[in-house]
């Protein structure tokens, strides 16, 4: 009787096992995102300023210099 109740025992814990063992696996992290920050939150063309609000982008201001070997050279800030 005692042999009978420990195999009884053993097949309900090995029943207890299987269903944990078709578990579905967990989504891999940071997979990405469809969220794309855009300079800060203002969106294209505007950037923020310092007290936090969007301010509109300024063209370059470019002027031509002389650069080194003598030669005009382009410089936009």
């Amino acid at each position: 009787m005692k042999t009978l109740s420990m195999l009884a025992a053993a097949g309900a814990f090995a029943l207890m096992l299987a269903p944990g063992a078709q578990a579905m696996t967990p989504a891999p992290v940071g997979t990405g995102t469809d969220v794309i920050q855009v300079a800060g939150g203002c969106g294209p063309g505007f950037h923020r300023g310092p007290r936090g609000r969007c301010i509109r982008n300024r063209a370059p201001i470019c002027h031509w210099t002389v650069g080194p070997h003598g030669r005009r050279v382009r410089v936009c800030r």
